[in-house]
């Protein structure tokens, strides 16, 4: 399963050194980032992690803009105010409709694409046009483009998958084109399932969970990589701070568990009974063709972050579940 993240707020998150900060070449606090999807989950807690130490944060705006540091931008469009980036040393795209929201109709799916395909185009296009364009260009991705790989281990160096998420994640990718061309360091940031309270791929889970009515989903053997709240800022500020990291980074935990496993333990850190199970025509009848994207196996590891020298401060999921709940 692969699902972007609603608002929400998690646990404070750590800042300065503990996120990465003071790397050689790294922006430093009081730098301009440039934030797309800055009201989502991972957006807003990237955004109070750097304001916290310093960064002068831009946020980018499909409506009119309000404050001296919004930007107006239309991704479906493909408009960007240009002149609201310059003097961004970053700019990081974590826009797009939620995956796993809706039923992944015909309608959905162009809207899909639209967000996340004309929308990081236009970015990609509008930094590689500035005369002094940013360090990096983050974009998000997912790591719904490795689709459906079972037990088999894969990390950045993997092909993509087949179905509709890999070949979206793909195109996705693709439209960061301009910005790789014009010779800025493009990072393709894959997340995984965040873990918080308050929204992403977890946000349903806790109060389903919490009512004693959670359990396994289909046979329970699919692997979900996941990562906290907590990490997936970390990593992206880790990143940022980066020079040496472009190309695709698997955002995800190293220590990818079971649906099974997530099952158990959801159970233990709540102390409610895991009895229910849904099977998996269920799911399909609910969910549509989600349903197989809930369903699959998807087993990643973060090489490279783990080379670039990047620590987990949750490794483990039911640490992961503790600090989303703490």
């Amino acid at each position: 399963m692969n699902a972007d993240a609603p608002l929400g707020a998690d646990a404070p998150l750590e800042t300065a050194a503990s996120l990465g900060g003071g790397a050689e070449g790294a922006p430093a606090p009081g730098s301009r980032v440039a934030i797309a999807g800055s009201s989502g989950l991972i957006g807003s807690a990237l955004a109070r992690s750097l304001r916290a130490d310093g960064y002068e944060v831009v946020r980018l705006v499909r409506r009119t803009p309000l404050a001296e540091n919004e930007v107006r931008w239309d991704p479906e469009a493909q408009r960007v105010d240009t002149a609201g980036l310059a003097g961004c040393v970053a700019v990081v795209n974590l826009a797009g409709a939620g995956v796993a929201s809706r039923r992944w109709t015909a309608a959905y799916k162009v809207k899909l694409r639209a967000g996340r395909v004309l929308g990081t185009a236009a970015l990609a296009e509008a930094v590689a046009s500035l005369d002094v364009p940013p360090r990096v260009f983050v974009n998000g991705s997912a790591i719904g483009f490795y689709g459906d790989t079972g037990n088999r281990v894969v990390d950045e160096s993997a092909p993509p998958g087949e179905g509709f998420l890999p070949s979206l994640c793909v195109e996705w990718e693709e439209a960061t084109a301009a910005a790789q061309e014009a010779g800025i360091r493009t990072v393709l940031a894959r997340t995984g399932l965040v873990i918080a309270r308050g929204g992403g791929a977890w946000g349903p889970l806790f109060p389903l969970f919490r009512a004693g009515l959670g359990g396994r989903l289909g046979n329970g053997r699919q692997y979900w990589s996941f990562i906290s709240l907590h990490d997936e800022v970390a990593a992206l500020r880790h990143i940022i701070d980066t020079p040496s990291l472009s190309g695709p980074v698997n955002l995800t935990a190293p220590e990818p568990v079971t649906n099974r496993e997530v099952t158990a333990a959801m159970g233990r850190v709540l102390h409610r009974p895991t009895l229910f199970r849904v099977p998996s025509p269920a799911l399909r009848l609910v969910l549509g063709e989600v349903a197989d994207d809930v369903l699959g196996s998807t087993r990643v590891l973060p090489t490279r972050l783990l080379e670039s020298g990047f620590t987990f401060a949750f490794p483990g999921v039911e640490d992961a579940l503790r600090s989303a709940l703490s």
